[in-house]
């Protein structure tokens, strides 16, 4: 980032906020949940401090959409609709997918706040998120109701929802890094270029809500 660059808000402090207790709170349930699954981590889990923690941490996680919903109501609506709605740029952006994988992003179809993978990545998120919630839900408070077959069959829902999770995590860190985005989802702001090259139709819409003295809504020089 250079002095003098324009950089433009791309996410609000509740969004940000909401990101990182979600990040936080799945790494932890993530590692402690592997202590209760896993035989050679089983001494960590002794005297149910795992268990715990898994459960403590599976309130933050659950509770993070309705801080979202109280900070950034209107950003959550967003997000969901968003994440849902594909247009013609979106599903060719897919089919170009794999530049985009290796670094090439020139000669990408314009997007929106959100690129098609963003989108996909968002969704499959919000769902695997109802998943492993209800999942765990059941577990925690129903499982004396259960019969053996459904108990497992939570169970096995509850992983491979989580294994999802943990795969979109990876890939996230990937993109993350490799088009250095993480900037983004620190400050807010990104740099009026990479919004520019990679979100064009996001930012030709804040351009067009110009206020009167020309400046963009929502921007500030570094």
């Amino acid at each position: 980032m250079y002095k003098g660059e324009r950089m433009v808000l791309r996410f609000s402090r509740g969004q940000r906020v909401a990101h990182w207790a979600l990040a936080v709170s799945f790494f932890v349930l993530l590692f402690s949940g592997l202590t209760l699954m896993i035989p050679s981590l089983a001494p960590l889990a002794k005297g149910g401090v795992a268990r715990m923690i898994h459960r403590v941490f599976a309130v933050v996680f659950m509770l993070v959409p309705v801080y979202y919903a109280l900070a950034d109501r209107k950003g959550l609506q967003a997000l969901i609709t968003e994440s849902f709605r594909y247009d013609r740029d979106d599903l060719l952006w897919l089919l170009r997918m794999p530049r985009y994988f290796f670094g090439r992003v020139k000669g990408m179809p314009p997007q929106g706040r959100l690129n098609a993978g963003e989108k996909i990545h968002h969704a499959l998120i919000i769902l695997t998120f109802i998943t492993i919630s209800l999942t765990g839900l059941v577990l925690w408070f129903g499982k004396g109701n259960l019969s053996q077959n459904e108990f497992l069959g939570m169970v096995m829902l509850h992983d491979i929802a989580m294994y999802i999770m943990v795969i979109l995590t990876i890939g996230h860190l990937y993109f993350t890094f490799v088009y250095g985005a993480l900037q983004g989802m620190v400050t807010g702001y990104v740099n009026e270029k990479y919004a520019a090259l990679e979100h064009a139709k996001w930012l030709a819409s804040i351009k067009a809500e110009k206020t009167a003295d020309g400046k963009l809504p929502q921007s500030k020089s570094a």
